[in-house]
């Protein structure tokens, strides 16, 4: 019995093809140094500002970035590299996407056929309608009459009809009121604890501290913090990286009180440690060389200066 994660994603580096002045051609790096593992049986919630690269991440490992992208490093599923052609086999299968956004739906097919898709079945169909609060009716409908939460509950049910082994949830909750919310993240809790793995992606810290059980926070296009979503609960104090921990303090509950300063623009050439320009114990360390993850304290982080 394979124990290891259900996903695996190692140094995974994306670059655009763009074209400058005239024909010259450059690479643009908009993710560098992303790694994650996802186990079955547990939710794990990526979290970052815009621009840190979540929705890329989930894009690259379906295998549907735009054609002038290209990706290095790593992508294992269950195992085995999953490849291209693999992609193309289990998305949609073994591998569902709820997408950010509702346009994924084919405006052309009524949404019950688009639910069953390939391994689901109407009675699966009607089930997931009846337990996401969608009535019969729904499913006879096409995309474009339906309400936005309406859409996003039709989404979240083309996900879960079919059992998949890894469901990517890509900012799965706008439109959605904040009891429907919370069910839909209890379903993916029962998901879990069925045996999925579920890719969490959302910048709610709020959402991700409730669902989750562990936390990836990305930055500027690099993961640098993993951690117990305990470790969130209890505070900043119980975090690694200082852009963790001002994250925290950004928090609503928390008076609104970041630092001053942005995230830097993607293709953004980095020396050293991406947040240093901001960070509040930086030395001159923290610009030199190239800064990897470790271990620290029942997580990870990319920090020299954590402890």
């Amino acid at each position: 019995m394979n124990t290891g994660p259900v996903l695996q994603v190692r140094d995974l580096r994306i670059f655009f093809s763009m074209y400058k002045k005239g024909l010259e051609k450059r690479e643009l790096n908009v993710v560098d140094s992303l790694s994650i593992d996802v186990f079955a049986g547990e939710i794990l919630a990526v979290v970052g500002s815009s621009g840190s690269g979540k929705s890329l991440l989930a894009h690259a490992i379906l295998g549907i970035l735009p054609n002038n992208a290209s990706v290095t490093g790593g992508i294992y599923y269950r195992g085995g590299e999953l490849s291209a052609e693999r992609q193309a086999k289990l998305r949609g299968t073994e591998i569902m996407l709820i997408p950010q956004s509702v346009d994924f739906l084919d405006p052309l097919m009524r949404v019950d056929k688009q639910v069953i898709g390939v391994r689901g079945t109407k009675a699966a169909q009607e089930k997931a309608f009846l337990r996401y609060g969608l009535n019969k009716n729904a499913g006879r409908m096409y995309p474009h009459q339906l309400s936005g939460g309406m859409a996003r509950r039709v989404l979240i049910s083309t996900a879960v009809v079919g059992g998949p082994k890894l469901i990517i949830a890509d900012e799965p909750t706008p439109g959605l009121d904040l009891d429907s919310a919370n069910e839909t993240l209890r379903h993916f809790r029962e998901l879990a604890d069925g045996g999925a793995a579920v890719l969490l992606i959302t910048h709610d810290i709020s959402l991700a501290i409730n669902a989750a059980d562990r936390i990836v926070f990305f930055y500027a296009g690099a993961t640098i913090e993993t951690a117990p979503a305990e470790d969130f609960k209890a505070g900043k104090d119980a975090l690694r990286h200082p852009y963790s921990k001002e994250f925290i303090d950004a928090l609503p509950e928390n008076g609104f009180s970041a630092k001053v300063g942005t995230q830097p623009l993607p293709g953004y050439p980095f020396e050293g440690c991406r947040f240093a320009g901001r960070c509040p114990i930086q030395t001159d360390e923290c610009y030199v060389g190239e800064i990897r993850m470790r271990p620290l304290r029942g997580g990870e982080v990319r920090c020299i200066h954590a402890a």
